[in-house]
């Protein structure tokens, strides 16, 4: 394994985050594809011992049981100061809003929440895991300020945003002194690269780590189409709906992925990845599978040549926003006044 500093920060983390999503008790609803505990625990101890360092959950995987079973796992076959942890927080609920629960009140009560999922005294990286436009960002990074003095969180991060409201929460936290985001959790892989057109080079610029989600689009650029379907691919409609609309182009990708790992004798995982390699510091890759993190730590071995980057990236078109992304917008035309 490899490791490398998150941005600014002095985390030294595995170029590969396990994406800890499919970690949880499919009863809770969320999905139903998701490993129990005893599985969870052996996924969780196979990286471990490929020298994965690094694990990024979230309250909102499964209820809170992902953020349960990581922090079991990590308890049992980690010392604490090995490992780099981190969980993320969702928007206040309107439920929350109506009540009169501040922003600053909101992450507090989301981070001791994880705590006491994750049975951890702190987390190293606390993640923003969407904008939300109906608390005022100064409220949220004040919030989060505090917890970041508190000890409860090392370092800050944040989640599907665009690069203007990423450069402006950072101005606001340099000219309060408050605690700034060192990393972007973004979607992006081969076959959905829009964060290339301003984020990337903004982060490049500043020197924030990019670990973004759907490293192999959710699974699509792991195997042919159609080709060894799983559990997941048959009922993620969430999936379906970042990546369904644009397959015919995509497939075109796909297929040189294919190709070159034929010609290379590796996996399309590999290829997939060691492209992502060369453009962030560390992906989120989920994994529910053995083999699933053992590609993924193979792929850090694999070097592409200038040529195979640019016969991978050439018939890419650009696309629509997807996801989150696409609904990351306000209920009205203006945002609420920081």
């Amino acid at each position: 394994m490899k490791y490398t500093k998150l941005g600014k920060s002095d985390l030294n983390v595995s170029r590969i985050c396990m994406g800890c999503m499919g970690f949880g008790e499919a009863a809770t609803g969320q999905h139903s594809w998701t490993l129990d505990e005893e599985h969870s625990r052996e996924i969780i101890k196979k990286g471990l011992d490929l020298g994965v360092n690094f694990f990024d959950t979230a309250i909102a995987y499964q209820s809170g049981t992902s953020e349960q079973y990581v922090g079991r796992a990590l308890r049992d076959l980690a010392e604490r100061e090995n490992v780099v942890v981190a969980t993320k927080f969702l928007p206040r609920t309107p439920d929350e809003i109506e009540r009169g629960i501040s922003g600053q009140q909101h992450v507090r009560n989301m981070i001791n929440t994880s705590l006491a999922n994750l049975g951890m005294d702190y987390v190293d990286l606390y993640i923003y895991h969407m904008w939300d436009w109906n608390t005022p960002v100064y409220d949220i990074l004040d919030g989060l300020n505090s917890i970041v003095k508190e000890g409860k969180v090392r370092y800050i991060g944040i989640s599907n945003c665009f690069a203007w409201q990423i450069a402006k929460a950072n101005a606001i936290a340099e000219k309060e002194g408050f605690s700034k985001f060192v990393s972007v959790q973004g979607h992006y892989n081969l076959i959905f690269r829009e964060e290339e057109r301003e984020m990337v080079p903004y982060c490049s610029e500043e020197n924030i780590a990019l670990t973004p989600y759907s490293a192999l689009a959710s699974g699509r650029l792991s195997r042919r189409p159609g080709e060894g379907d799983t559990k997941r691919a048959a009922e993620d409609s969430y999936a379906r709906f970042k990546y369904d609309a644009t397959a015919d182009t995509d497939n075109i990708i796909i297929a040189r992925v294919a190709e070159l790992a034929e010609k290379r004798g590796v996996s399309m995982t590999e290829v997939s990845l060691a492209w992502l390699l060369t453009k962030v510091t560390a992906p989120v890759v989920g994994a529910t599978k053995m083999h699933h993190i053992e590609g993924a730590v193979r792929a850090t071995e694999l070097e592409l040549t200038d040529d195979e980057i640019l016969y991978l990236e050439e018939p890419y078109v650009p696309h629509p926003l997807a996801g989150v992304m696409a609904q990351n917008k306000p209920s009205n035309s203006k945002e609420k006044h920081v």
